[in-house]
């Protein structure tokens, strides 16, 4: 009895250490992100250099004043699941928006949920509307260079 009773608060222990470890996750990930927005919104655009450069310190996603966080070539640029992955973050990509690169949400609505059944395609093709066959031809079909 004693031992099921142990057994019970070390799991109710662990559960509310995971919930308390996922909300200070999720604070976290807040934080970095308006951090993140801030930074990008404040950024100086060079239009010589063709480069976006930090205004201020931002601490957590150590960037420091005047470092350049966008360029046109020859950059590796910000990545925002490696600021989290170094903040130990677990599972960054819960966190963070595919890549437009591989997709995106749209990519994933059109092809997980809004997928094309085939009736779908058969109940259009029926119920197209019909062309107009727009003005009669000129000379009964046959073309101008053909009078006779």
């Amino acid at each position: 009895m004693q031992v099921e009773k142990r057994e019970n608060l070390v799991d109710c222990a662990s559960e509310t250490s995971y919930k308390s470890k996922a909300e200070a996750q999720k604070k976290l990930v807040e934080q970095l992100k308006l951090e993140w927005k801030s930074m990008w919104s404040e950024r100086f655009h060079d239009k010589q250099k063709a480069e976006g450069v930090s205004v201020a310190d931002y601490e957590q996603l150590r960037v420091n004043r005047g470092t350049v966080i966008h360029a046109t070539r020859d950059f590796k640029a910000l990545n925002f699941k490696d600021i989290l992955s170094e903040h130990l973050v677990e599972n960054p990509d819960l966190y963070i928006q595919p890549s437009s690169t591989e997709g995106g949400w749209n990519k994933f609505v059109k092809t997980n949920i809004k997928g094309q059944k085939k009736d779908d395609v058969k109940r259009r093709e029926t119920f197209a509307p019909k062309k107009a066959r727009g003005s009669q031809p000129k000379n009964g079909g046959r073309g101008w260079l053909h009078k006779s």
